[in-house]
């Protein structure tokens, strides 16, 4: 009996060499590693919502457009909720504003090509 109390009274005790960490730096690693994830992940992501989000307050009438779906088209109506696409001609379709994702590849080609005064 007497072996295992000096055991435990050996580990409890602190020594000169043994201190204990502080606060600080336990607090460290998981703060550093929420400031990368912060800069990796959370912030190119809310700009590039700020991005969507100012496309969307953009849109026109005459725009060539895609949607999640895949669809191209142009916009013919625009409505607080709702985008009227002419996909071919004589062919319009309405989806959410929200379903609206970006600029259409060939639209993007022809500003490119086209100078502008």
């Amino acid at each position: 009996m007497i072996f295992f109390g000096g055991i435990a009274y050996a580990m409890g005790s602190k020594g000169a060499g043994g201190g204990g960490g502080g606060g600080l730096e336990v607090l460290a690693l998981p703060l550093l590693f929420f400031g990368i994830f912060y800069l990796l992940v959370f912030r190119p992501q809310q700009k590039q919502a700020k991005k969507l989000r100012e496309f969307m307050q953009n849109l026109k009438v005459g725009d060539r457009v895609v949607t999640t779906g895949g669809l191209h088209g142009e916009i013919t109506g625009l409505t607080d909720t709702t985008v009227t696409l002419e996909i071919a001609d004589r062919v319009r379709v309405k989806v959410t504003r929200a379903a609206v994702t970006g600029k259409s590849q060939d639209a993007a080609a022809l500003e490119a090509k086209t100078p502008k005064s």
